[in-house]
């Protein structure tokens, strides 16, 4: 079921989210809906505040960005923890599906070692690199109560306040069900 994503200005999307245990009521449901929902409005990655759940809950498919270079990566990631962010910094221009029509430049790290469990919590900690890190960092951070405009120059987040502010009342199109605070 494909459920309507977050839009910018909700306190959901503020929030440092709690952790959740295996016997979490309709998780595997919540996963499936998620997925629909992500693939829905075009997206790489969704974490589960996006869609109102504020848990430590986030997905991340990389492959259908066809790369030559990188195979990408279709996961779940539950209750994870960065363990560490190395490399040198790199600037790429991000989006986000609760932030509708809205790019910048985030600079982020181009390694990641992080600590998960999957849809059975069976816990893993793998490192990744590139596209794949940067994903997984930019939905971390959602669990984590951050958004990406958080991260941009502070030139560009004053070129982009109105845009925000009217992404908030719900003065937008989009392609997809968002649910606004209106």
């Amino acid at each position: 079921m494909i459920l309507p994503i977050v839009a910018y200005g909700h306190p959901v999307l503020k929030k440092v989210c709690k952790d959740i245990t295996a016997d979490y009521e309709g998780l595997s449901v919540l996963l499936d809906n998620m997925w629909d929902t992500m693939y829905n409005a075009k997206g790489v990655g969704l974490a589960a505040p996006q869609i109102g759940k504020p848990i430590r809950v986030f997905l991340v498919d990389t492959i259908q960005l066809e790369k030559d270079d990188a195979p990408g990566i279709k996961k779940a990631f539950i209750n994870a923890d960065i363990i560490e962010e190395e490399g040198a910094f790199w600037a790429y221009e991000e989006g986000c599906l609760s932030i509708p029509k809205l790019v910048g430049d985030v600079e982020r790290q181009e390694k990641v070692t992080i600590r998960y469990m999957d849809e059975d919590f069976k816990v893993h900690e793998e490192t990744f690199e590139g596209m794949d890190a940067r994903v997984i960092q930019h939905e971390y951070d959602h669990i984590e109560g951050v958004l990406f405009t958080q991260k941009l120059k502070p030139l560009k987040r004053r070129l982009i306040s109105r845009k925000l502010e009217n992404i908030k009342k719900g003065k937008i199109d989009t392609d997809y069900k968002m649910k606004f605070v209106v």
